[in-house]
């Protein structure tokens, strides 16, 4: 049986939060909490993924995971970030869906990461070849280079993004991807200027005198200690765990990847070069005749280290402002604050210029003539709510608020689409709408915004306080607005709630905004002489920054404010989204202290508050909380049922029909959809699971029962094959021992047998030798023919002394002196005949012949022999009526039996 992974499967805590049972604020955090302190980081709303910043490194990120996640459903295994990337990437490319993915959080929820493992992951599962891998690697490579001069160290993230970033990466018809287009937001540079504290200028600064040669600082006039330029905080220029000269390397490395020339890398490098020293310019008053204060350069060879033309060109800047109304030029001195002003401004638009710079130089690498398939990745800036909240924070919000409308918007119309597709019917989900503080904020006629830029633009004197003002005359009716000088009564005792600020009801919560700045912030002006000397200063990189600048193109028409260009952008934006199919992340950070292992439940209440997140669960959950379609529905869930268990022949949706009966499932609680099933309550989902589970235990032990007896039985049938092997060896070796046994008896057999033939002949010759040698009849004849051969001796001597007795007895008158057996006894006397004393003699001459032979009893070879010729000794007392001439042959005939047993020795 195949039994294939799912969401579902070795839960921690609830995979997807739309299974929430029950839903509420402290139930969700509770469930976060579990699933991260088991580093499971990421969690599932539907098709949203929640990540929360581990603050370390995971191994679940490898090549191995990838190829896990690749081509795979998207509930089919636990949640990832790879999940959804491959859902995106495989919806563009085989459904010809433009895609976006669109990643929120605060400073340091890991927003940038995310991104990166995004492209990294599309980077991996795209095609290979030549042209397409050094298309990837400029798309990856880009990422290094922005972070340089877009990120910085703050007191939440290391290296948090101060910009938006919204990245179009375009595929072709096969998905490969072919460029991209690279969009900013909104750079933080204020902190070119002036950083918090605790934090860091933006990386570039600190990797560029960490990491350059002697050389190039030298070309560049910079020093290497930060403590040289204001511009550098110095409480947190070393951060751990960063190698800025390493990065260096890797940016200038990366810069060549994506298409820089050498020549623009050091135009870039000796822009940043002129923004540090631009920091070291300092002023002193000095009195002109008509009594006015004006400005001049403190120092001019000290530690600006700008050149004497620069300088010079600057002076007369940072001294007068000319103001061109029509016709006319008037010039006015500038004090030494307002040349203060105007350097601080003038460094904070080189910077964000060639910041703006640097990402259309990207573009042009990394563009394509035609645009197929597009695949948008949006890393920006989450809900800021800090102790003191200004235009940037305002700004920032703003966009996260449309964000949420469009989020809310898109989800809604993605489920209501799924219904109509599916044939369910469609029910109205109540839902908190933020168009009105969207409304608040961007209305053109008495939005914030608008009336922010009405009192830049106005003649008069203009002021923060009179920007608050109006803010009172016009917004103090809205619910959502906030302010002590509001013509409404009901905050004048609200002691939180200073005269200096305003307060919004955000869709995240209450923010508080201090007014201070706002409407320099908004106006973002650069004096035109400023705009001009810079077009003077000889460089070529400079001089293209500041095209206003040049004389013969002078424009009297006042720029746009940074608010109304971050609304168009914006505008721009959620226009470019409503066109894809959104993807979303949403990023938690567990701690403020950025360190692994800690989750803080206020700091992520809170972000679950701002992003909206239980907001989303309840959009999801009005209608159906899960849905799936058949086949993986059955696949998963079969075996609860006999019909359907263990193959199921027929539609798949019959099949899920017959097991939701089968298992008394109320009608109620299910929809069939025309490819899915559509499951109201999350108590039915789990009540599956709790029966599917018992189910696979039961499973489980019948396939342990199974292969318990076939182990055993494939045991046996080993062991009986090798027991017939054994046996079979074993008679092999039996048998070829028997057959050196009885061929080692054959070989005995026929070394007597050759032997005995041999000795045959030579006892032939040795007894018609002794024929004719016998010594004569006389007992006291002591001759006896010597033996030839050695092994006749002991023949030899018994012959001898048979002989011997036979010849005595043969004496007349001689009684009988040798013993004889008792049977032979009673022979004698007559109780046994003749001829059967001759057979026995003969029957017990021949076993004792074969008994010798096999059992070789020499020892009683003399005993034996002995009592055979006694018996024939005392056999021829009764013949002694034999002739002398028949003497000899009873000789032969007697001696031949003994000769016989004594031959078989």
């Amino acid at each position: 049986m195949e039994v294939k992974t799912s969401l579902l499967d070795n839960m921690i805590g609830v995979g997807d939060m739309v299974l929430l049972e029950p839903l509420s604020e402290e139930t969700f955090i509770n469930n976060l909490k579990k699933r991260f302190d088991h580093n499971e980081i990421y969690t599932y709303i539907g098709s949203v993924v929640i990540s929360v910043n581990p603050y370390r490194s995971l191994p679940i990120y490898s090549p191995e995971k990838v190829e896990d996640y690749r081509n795979r459903n998207f509930y089919e295994l636990s949640p990832h970030i790879f999940a959804l990337s491959d859902e995106a990437y495989r919806s563009l490319r085989d459904q010809d869906k433009d895609q976006c993915i669109l990643i929120t959080g605060e400073s340091g929820a890991g927003k940038t990461e995310a991104s990166k493992l995004v492209m990294s992951y599309v980077a991996a599962v795209c095609g290979k070849g030549a042209e397409v891998n050094q298309v990837k690697e400029q798309l990856l490579q880009s990422n290094p280079v922005l972070e340089a001069f877009g990120n910085a160290k703050t007191v939440r993230n290391d290296n948090s993004s101060r910009f938006g970033k919204y990245m179009d990466i375009e595929f072709d018809f096969k998905g490969d991807p072919l460029g991209g287009v690279i969009s900013n937001y909104l750079l933080e540079k204020s902190r070119v200027v002036k950083q918090p504290r605790g934090e860091r200028n933006f990386h570039v600064f600190y990797q560029l005198l960490s990491g350059a040669s002697e050389e190039l600082l030298n070309k560049l006039t910079l020093e290497r200690d930060f403590s040289r330029y204001n511009y550098l905080s110095l409480d947190s220029a070393k951060v751990n765990g960063v190698d800025d000269a390493a990065n260096f390397r890797t940016v200038r490395n990366a810069m060549q990847i994506v298409g820089f020339m050498d020549h623009e890398a050091e135009s870039v490098l000796e822009v940043v070069a002129a923004v540090l020293k631009l920091g070291n310019i300092e002023f002193k008053p000095e009195s002109r005749v008509n009594g006015l204060d004006e400005s001049k350069i403190k120092d001019k060879n000290g530690k600006s280290g700008e050149s004497q033309p620069c300088l010079s060109v600057l002076e007369r800047a940072f001294s007068f402002r000319t103001v061109e109304a029509k016709q006319e030029k008037v010039s006015t001195t500038l004090n030494v604050a307002q040349a203060y002003y105007a350097r601080d401004a003038l460094a904070k638009n080189l910077y964000s210029r060639l910041f703006s710079w640097l990402v259309n130089r990207i573009n042009e690498s990394i563009k394509t003539k035609v645009r197929k398939k597009v695949m948008g990745v949006l890393d920006i800036y989450g809900f800021e709510i800090f102790e003191d909240n200004s235009f940037e924070q305002f700004i920032i919000n703003y966009c996260n608020e449309k964000l949420q409308q469009i989020f809310i918007e898109l989800t809604l119309k993605e489920e209501q689409e799924e219904y109509i597709r599916e044939g369910i019917e469609w029910t109205h989900i109540d839902y908190f709408n933020n168009a009105i503080i969207c409304d608040l904020i961007e209305n053109n006629t008495n939005g914030i915004l608008a009336m922010l830029d009405e009192e830049c633009l106005r003649p008069g004197t203009v002021t923060d306080e009179t920007f608050l003002e109006k803010l009172n005359q016009v917004c103090a009716t809205h619910q959502h607005f906030e302010s002590r000088m509001s013509k409404s009564s009901r905050f004048l005792n609200d002691t939180s709630l200073p005269h200096s600020c305003f307060r919004i009801q955000h869709y995240a919560g209450k923010v508080l905004y201090q007014v201070e700045g706002f409407v320099d912030k908004n106006n973002d002006l650069l004096y035109r002489d400023l705009s001009q000397a810079m077009w003077k200063a000889g460089h070529t990189l400079i001089k293209s920054l500041f095209p206003e600048g040049n004389p013969a193109k002078i424009n009297l028409k006042r720029p746009p404010t940074a608010g109304s260009q971050f609304k168009a952008s914006v505008a721009t934006l959620m226009k470019n989204l409503q066109t894809k199919n959104p993807n979303y992340i949403r990023c938690i950070k567990p701690n403020d202290k950025k360190a692994a292992h800690i989750f803080t439940e206020a700091l992520v209440c809170h972000q679950i508050r701002y992003l909206g997140l239980l907001e989303n669960v309840r959009v999801r959950r009005a209608g159906y909380a899960f849905r799936q379609a058949y086949e993986p529905c059955l696949e998963r869930y079969k075996m609860l049922c006999k019909q359907t268990w263990p193959h199921w022949k027929g539609p798949a949706r019959a099949g899920v029909e017959v097991l939701f009966n089968e298992l008394e499932i109320p009608v109620e609680e299910y929809s069939f959809g025309r490819s899915k099933i559509f499951i109201r309550n999350p108590r039915t989902l789990f009540k599956l699971e709790d029966l599917r589970k018992q189910r696979l235990e039961d499973l489980a032990t019948l396939i342990q029962k199974i292969y318990r007896g076939w182990k055993c039985r494939t045991h046996f049938l080993l062991m009986r094959k090798s027991q017939i092997v054994i046996a079979a060896w074993y008679r092999r070796y039996a048998q070829q021992k028997r057959y050196q046994q009885i061929k080692s008896s054959a070989l005995v057999i026929q070394s007597y047998i050759r032997g005995w033939k041999v000795s045959l002949k030579e006892v032939q010759k040795y007894f018609l030798e002794m024929k004719n040698k016998m010594p004569s009849l006389s007992p006291i004849d002591k001759n006896w023919p010597p033996r030839p051969y050695l092994f006749l001796d002991a023949t030899h001597k018994q012959l001898e002394r048979i002989f011997h007795l036979w010849r005595v007895n043969n004496q007349p008158g001689v009684p009988v002196a040798v013993s004889s057996p008792p049977w032979l006894e009673r022979r004698m006397h007559g109780s046994i005949p003749h001829s059967s004393c001759f057979k026995v003699v003969q029957v017990f001459v021949l076993f004792c012949f074969v008994s010798l032979f096999h059992l070789h009893l020499k020892e009683y070879c003399s005993e034996i022999l002995q009592t055979v010729g006694v018996c024939f000794l005392r056999s021829t007392e009764y013949r002694l009526d034999v002739r002398e001439n028949n003497a000899r042959k009873l000789k032969i005939y007697l001696i031949v039996p003994y000769i016989l047993a004594s031959f078989s020795l």
